[in-house]
């Protein structure tokens, strides 16, 4: 019903930046959350980000500050721009759709996501 793709990531050094990208296509829906995720090799997927359809946004605490989710409506595009980049921002980053959207604690929990992307890859080197 939904599918996403990332696109954007890359390698840079810290205190860089990098904004990626993940494409909406499907079904049109009225109510949804988009968000990212990203996952180290063998640890927990951990929420980075996430917008909900009706304007509510949520951030990790460890990116206040530093990260923005925005979208773009017309070209159906949820964006994370990455700024003041960290080594401890390494890993794979996915975004996913979930299309009956929580409440605002439970924003940035796997659980209630259905649809994933594939991942893009961000390294920050030190």
């Amino acid at each position: 019903q939904v599918q996403l793709e990332e696109s954007g990531g890359g390698s840079v050094q810290a205190g860089g930046s990098l904004r990626l990208s993940c494409a909406v296509s499907g079904r049109t829906y009225i109510d949804y959350s988009i968000a990212w995720f990203r996952q180290v090799a063998g640890e927990e997927r951990e929420g980075v980000a996430a917008i909900v359809s009706d304007g509510r946004i949520s951030y990790a605490d460890s990116v206040k500050g530093r990260f923005a989710i925005t979208r773009d409506t017309a070209k159906n595009i949820v964006y994370l721009q990455m700024n003041s980049l960290e080594p401890g921002d390494t890993g794979v980053y996915y975004c996913a759709a979930d299309l009956t959207p929580s409440v605002q604690a439970k924003l940035l929990v796997k659980y209630e996501y259905d649809y994933w992307g594939q991942g893009t890859q961000v390294t920050v080197s030190s």
